[in-house]
């Protein structure tokens, strides 16, 4: 249900400054934010902000990080257009607009207690990692907690340092894979496809919530190789990406029927929109 109370706060930019900026692959930078009046952004997992430079316009841009990691946000950013080579050339110390959080977040109560498979390709590793952290910060709350990523090559592959870290962690299963390797890479992984992951792991479907963030070409051969585990529609969750403006469901630009996806979703159970046309 979207929020309609009248708020003029949901407008209008608040400022952000840039504590530290790490460069993740040689097209994307993870950018750590603090609100300049030092109160907390109040996000959870799986919403968005709208990030605004002054000349540059405004853009919407998951979050990155989990609440659980007090005092700072962050956001994972792709150089794709104006606004965010513009963000690619600012430095620490700089100050950037932000309104949020907005959206739909992962249903943490849902959640709780149940088997998790993590399923991301691609950039949505970045609001996928939101989540991630959620679970590493209170694995009490979760079952097994899986993780599975695939990227286009070693390197188009995010958080590299986090992922290996995962991998070694006994708290998570965690696989990887890439479309394609090349000797030069000294890569050592599974190359292939991130639905040739799904078929080895043992699922219990009636406890098992899966999570899925990506590019949209690889949503239908995922969520098929989940329902081929037994999976239903009601214990796949589903993170969607549109061409979002406003944030508040103002403008339109994010609808699927008649649902907006800025605030609907952007996180929605498989069975509110896998009959709706161009949810997928």
């Amino acid at each position: 249900m979207r929020d309609t109370t009248p708020c003029n706060s949901l407008y209008i930019p608040f400022d952000c400054e840039i504590t530290a900026i790490t460069d993740l692959t040689p097209r994307e930078k993870l950018f750590r934010l603090i609100r300049s009046d030092g109160t907390p952004l109040g996000h959870l997992p799986g919403q968005f902000v709208q990030l605004s430079l002054l000349g540059w316009g405004e853009a919407p841009l998951s979050i990155a990080s989990s609440p659980t990691r007090e005092g700072y946000f962050e956001l994972g950013v792709r150089q794709a257009g104006q606004l965010t080579t513009a963000l690619h050339r600012m430095k620490v110390g700089e100050t950037v607009g932000v309104r949020g959080p907005f959206g739909r977040p992962f249903d943490l109560e849902a959640l709780n207690g149940e088997d998790v498979l993590l399923i991301s390709g691609g950039c949505g590793l970045a609001p996928l990692r939101s989540l991630i952290q959620y679970c590493e910060d209170r694995p009490q709350q979760f079952g097994r907690v899986t993780i599975l990523h695939g990227a286009k090559s070693p390197a188009d592959t995010l958080f590299k340092e986090e992922l290996a870290r995962w991998e070694a962690s006994a708290e998570f299963a965690c696989h990887l894979t890439v479309d394609s390797a090349t000797g030069n890479d000294c890569f050592t992984g599974n190359v292939g496809l991130i639905t040739s992951l799904i078929p080895p792991l043992t699922i219990t479907p009636h406890r098992t919530t899966a999570v899925i963030i990506g590019p949209p070409v690889m949503y239908r051969a995922v969520i098929a190789e989940l329902k081929g585990k037994g999976l239903g529609s009601d214990r796949i969750v589903v993170s969607l990406e549109r061409q979002m403006r406003c944030g508040v469901g103002k403008c339109g630009h994010c609808t699927i029927e008649h649902l907006y996806c800025c605030q609907d979703g952007p996180v929605f159970r498989l069975d509110e929109i896998e009959q709706l046309r161009g949810a997928l």
